[in-house]
């Protein structure tokens, strides 16, 4: 069968194969099919930058256009990777400017990126296209500068969620004056101002500009000058949504939204003063994705926003929106698909608004495309948890983070593992899950029992004994990627289950009960797995073997142990596997 077609003819076919998944499953069909695949790759998808080296991808697919690598781990989110653990973007930016040359896209999250990084790009790709850096640090302003003046067809430059160091705001005018190919815009991270008359000119020349997200640094004043500039956005995000009540203002921002027939997607809304949110009225009917997570407003101008928009099929805000408003979304949204609700003050002993496990039980029975929700509240209940597994059996991924560790439920005060027991059992869909409250190793039987599609498990301040870790890695086995704080694993349910590591991309452990002479086995074990103890206390074995380490990020890879260790970063040498060696 391999032979029955020319080359060329399948090289075509396999065009037509957008997931990684099925492209990976041709390359194994037989040598001249991997052969084929491997010439007619474009694009990559990276989970892990220490997985492979840039010099295995180069020699694998000679031919890409788009890569797009993952670095720090996701707890890396929340603080819990220690400054200056790695990820660094550097290597494979100056492996590729070699090897590919018509490279279009690179797409990074959590990466290190420099300036150096930025310039050797905007320098080596000549048809350059795409720079998405989300959650990306260690590059300013000038960096961007580079990008700017040098990649002439740069459709898309996305900063999501990066730390960028302003050295200046007139980065923007180094676009050429005849650079009209911008499609995307994003800089809403930037903290400090940018040249407006740059960012107008920029705007009135790009007529194929379908996404732009500013800064909170915009004035408000300001937007409709850049709406009329560009009426056929799709997304908008706001700059500040707040100025002195003015009727001239109210009437331009009135006059700007009308003009834009096109609007799907709003965010934005820092410092929002209410009275202007009716000026986008018009537009709301035709919204589907709505992100509120900045927008510290009453719950009151919240439900009659929402309520504008029949058509929503993702909302993220503050929990400002209260029990009451998220009933009134269940009321109007009727094709509501994500769900995200953030904490407002997440660090206050005492509840700040009234948002209880009721909201979500209510978009789960209002909602029936409901099928991603990341929800923070402050109590819970298995009734509620055993109803919203019944609502909403087509669930995907659900994150629950209530806000006090071990919080059990607030009416019977037992722990919520029945509650989400009736998630993974009703939920045979879902593929990411997070967990909080008080559990026993009751729920990871559940769990390992029941979600036999579960790809992504985040664990906090769960669990009695390895006999909980033992049930996920033992009974979950689509399980791609572990994160695991202040639970009592350790030992016993690691080296037990360590061949199930092999299959999964990575494992992430903080305060737990894992010693480092159990790292150690893991990796004379395990030869194919990176075993990265992280600890800042000082060199893991000045203390007993049996001590628990700090952090252990466990990886599978091709490429061996990485050279970029910072010091309080120890994993095994390969040429002595009785030590464990830093760099």
């Amino acid at each position: 069968m391999a032979y029955s077609f020319p080359e060329e003819v399948l090289e075509h076919v396999f065009l037509f194969l957008s997931s990684d998944r099925d492209r990976n499953a041709v390359s194994l069909v037989c040598k001249s099919w991997y052969e084929i695949e491997r010439w007619c790759r474009r694009r990559i998808f990276v989970g892990n930058c220490y997985a492979v080296s840039p010099e295995i991808v180069i020699r694998r697919f000679p031919e890409l256009r788009s890569v797009e690598i993952k670095g720090k781990p996701h707890f890396a989110d929340f603080n819990l990777v220690p400054e200056g653990w790695g990820g660094h973007i550097y290597p494979w930016i100056l492996a590729m400017s070699e090897a590919y040359p018509f490279l279009e896209e690179i797409k990074l999250k959590r990466m290190v990126v420099t300036d150096e990084s930025l310039e050797l790009i905007s320098k080596s790709f000549k048809n350059f296209k795409a720079l998405v850096l989300s959650s990306c640090e260690g590059f300013t302003t000038d960096g961007l500068a580079s990008i700017a003046a040098n990649c002439r067809n740069l459709r898309e430059l996305d900063l999501r969620e990066s730390e960028v160091e302003d050295l200046s705001g007139h980065w923007l005018s180094h676009f050429p004056d005849n650079s009209t190919s911008l499609v995307s815009l994003n800089i809403s991270c930037l903290g400090s101002e940018v040249s407006f008359s740059a960012l107008e000119r920029l705007v009135a020349r790009s007529p194929n500009l379908r996404t732009l997200r500013l800064n909170r640094a915009v004035p408000l004043e300001k937007l409709p000058n850049l709406l009329r500039r560009a009426p056929q956005l799709v997304e908008l995000g706001t700059g500040a949504y707040s100025a002195e009540i003015r009727s001239d203002i109210y009437s331009n921002l009135v006059e700007a939204f009308s003009a834009c027939k096109q609007l799907k997607g709003l965010s934005g809304f820092w410092d929002v003063v209410p009275a202007y949110l009716p000026a986008m009225y018009s537009v709301c009917s035709g919204i589907t994705s709505l992100n509120l997570s900045y927008a510290t407003t009453q719950s009151s101008d919240l439900v009659k926003l929402v309520s504008q928009c029949p058509n929503l099929q993702r909302l993220w805000v503050l929990d400002y929106i209260e029990d009451i408003g998220l009933e009134a979304l269940a009321t109007s949204c009727k094709d509501l698909q994500e769900l995200r609700v953030f904490p407002s003050d997440p660090f206050g002993v005492e509840a700040n608004v009234s948002l209880t496990e009721q909201g979500l039980v209510s978009v789960s029975e209002g909602c029936p495309k409901l099928h991603s929700v990341l929800y923070f509240c402050r109590q819970m209940t298995n009734a509620a948890l055993i109803a919203i597994a019944k609502n909403q059996p087509n669930f995907i991924r659900f994150r629950l983070c209530i806000i006090e560790p071990r919080a059990p439920d607030y009416l019977t005060l037992e722990p919520l593992d029945t509650g989400f027991g009736a998630i993974v059992e009703n939920c045979t869909q879902l593929r990411r899950l997070s967990l909080s409250g008080l559990l026993t190793d009751r729920v990871f039987k559940y769990i390992g029992t029941h979600a036999k599609k579960l790809e992504m498990l985040s664990i906090a301040f769960a669990g009695d004994s390895d006999l909980g870790l033992h049930h996920v890695l033992s009974g979950c086995g689509s399980l791609r990627k572990l994160e695991i704080r202040d639970c009592p694993f350790g030992d016993e349910a690691l080296l037990a289950n360590a061949a199930k590591l092999e299959t999964m991309r990575s494992l992430w452990m903080s305060t737990c009960s894992v010693s480092f002479g159990a790292c150690k086995m893991l990796a004379r074990k395990m030869q194919r797995l990176n075993v990265e103890v992280i600890d800042e206390r000082g060199p893991p074995e000045s203390r007993p073997e049996n001590c628990p380490v700090e952090r252990v990020y466990i990886y599978r890879t091709v490429a061996g142990r990485r050279v970029d260790m910072p010091d309080f970063v120890w994993t095994m040498d390969e040429e002595d596997s009785s030590s464990l060696r830093c760099s």
